[in-house]
This record gives structure tokens, C-alpha cells and sequence, in this order.
């Protein structure tokens, strides 16, 4: 029973991985801590390996039917995977395992985790829910690299910092900045998400026990989910994936801070 529920999580992953271009991380995070019981902090290290992974065959399906704005998306990446890199190889494994206590109330480093990382959501999801963009799907404006260099850096230690690939973010940010068409910021953001996801794995490889049987199989059929979500994309128009986007994560948010905050 475990198996299939592992199989078919995996799956879902790389499918909404593949039609969002994000939203990987989002789920893979708490599948892992509330299905399966593993650590929060060894989950947002199994999300990059997970994400990434799948996240490049992904962006080479986007690279091929030319919906990836390559130039943007490494300039992007490279703030943003030094913060994810400095984030787990220096930030966390210096974080206390009590972060704040007063009498009886204590919050601990994996609740302040998920806690954090269901607040990034909710701002996240409201922001695509809320703004509103062109329908232009041949307009890409200039991207203001000046402000947006800064921006992508503080992503990344808080992709880092909470395991995530950064789709959830990343395409916002591209969408309402970068002013790329919905379905080129999908792309672009999974090329960015490979490289900050991977380059992250790196950081947690020297101080985790990884359980490579478990994290490869997983990995192999999320990578069959984005196949099949990468080609169901051309089914769905720009104003349904960048609704669906947001109402996926906002639920996913208040998911994570009920069970966080009100213990649901």
C-alpha cells in the first residue's frame, strides 16, 4: 500500500511539475513529513534532489519547443543558487532545534520550517490570484535586472531554506517583473529550479543519510509525471494555468498552517 502511495504521489508531483512549471516542492514537502513521517529537514533535502531532477528533463522539453527564456533564466539562477547553497550548507545545520520558547509554548526548527514555508505560499498564491497580467503571449518586456538580481537572491535562502525548488515564486516574480508570458515564465522556471534544486542536494549530501533506494524510485516516476504534465500544458490556456497555480498553492498553504499553527 505504501509503494502505490509512493508511486502515486511521485507522479502527481512531476504532473503539476509539468503543467505549472512549479508547485513541485509544494507538495513533495509535506507528502514526505505528513505521509510518509520523514524529518522535515531530511524532506526539503529529498524535495531538491526530487524537484531538480525531474526539473531537468522537464526544461529539455521546454528548450525544444523554444518556450524558455535561456539568457533570463541563468542570469536568475545564479544569485538565487548561491543563496539556496548558502542556505544549507551554512544557515540550517547552525539553526538551534528550539528556535523560540516562552514557558510551556516552543517552537521547534522543522515546525518553523513548514511554518515558513506555508506563509511564502499564502503570499505567493495571493499574488497570482490578485495581479493581473497580458494575455500577449509574444510580449516579453525588459526585465530590470538591477531589481530583480536582489529579489532572486533573497528567494534563494528562503528556497533553501525551505526546500523548494522556487517555482512558486520564481514564476510570480518572472510573470509580474520580468513581464514573460505565462507559459515561457513555466519553462524558465524549470530550467532555474534544476539548477538552484541540484546545486542545493549538493549542500545536504555531506551532512545527510539519504536513503538513495527510496529517493531514486521516487524520482524515477516523478519524472514520468512531468512527461505527461509538460504535454498537457498545451491543453490549458494562460489565464486557466496562472488561476489553477494560484488556487493549488493557497490550499496547499492553508493545508501546511492548520496543521503548523492550529494542529488540524
Amino acid at each position: 500500500m505504501e509503494s502505490v502511495t509512493e508511486f502515486t504521489g511521485a507522479f502527481i508531483i512531476g504532473l503539476i511539475l509539468g503543467i505549472m512549471g512549479g508547485g513541485g516542492s509544494i507538495l513533495t514537502v509535506p507528502f514526505l513529513v505528513y505521509i510518509f513521517g520523514i524529518n522535515p529537514l531530511i524532506a526539503t533535502a529529498y524535495s531538491l534532489f526530487i524537484v531538480g531532477t525531474t526539473a531537468v528533463f522537464g526544461s529539455a522539453q521546454h528548450y525544444v519547443k523554444k518556450s524558455i527564456a535561456v539568457k533570463t533564466g541563468l542570469i536568475i539562477a545564479i544569485p538565487s543558487f548561491i543563496g539556496v547553497y548558502t542556505t544549507r550548507s551554512f544557515i540550517l545545520p547552525d539553526l538551534p532545534d528550539v528556535i523560540y520558547s516562552i514557558g510551556n509554548f516552543y517552537v521547534t526548527k522543522e515546525g518553523f520550517i513548514m511554518t515558513v514555508f506555508g506563509i511564502i505560499m499564502l503570499l505567493a498564491s495571493l499574488s497570482m490570484l490578485t495581479r493581473k497580467v497580458s494575455n500577449d503571449e509574444n510580449k516579453v518586456k525588459t526585465l530590470n535586472y538591477a531589481v530583480l538580481l536582489p529579489v532572486v537572491g533573497l528567494i534563494g535562502l528562503l528556497m533553501g531554506l525551505v526546500g523548494a525548488g522556487g517555482g512558486f515564486l520564481i514564476i510570480p516574480m518572472l510573470v509580474f517583473f520580468g513581464g514573460l508570458p505565462m507559459k515561457k515564465a513555466v519553462g524558465t522556471s524549470l530550467l532555474i529550479i534544476a539548477i538552484n534544486s541540484l546545486i542545493g542536494f549538493l549542500g545536504d549530501v555531506q551532512t545527510t543519510d539519504i536513503n538513495w533506494q527510496f529517493l531514486l524510485s521516487f524520482t524515477i516516476v516523478s519524472v514520468f509525471g512531468i512527461f505527461a504534465g509538460t504535454y498537457l500544458q498545451k491543453f490549458v490556456n494562460e489565464k486557466q494555468l496562472r488561476h489553477g497555480f494560484g488556487w493549488f498553492i493557497l490550499v496547499m498553504a492553508a493545508f501546511i498552517l492548520s496543521k503548523e499553527i492550529i494542529g488540524w
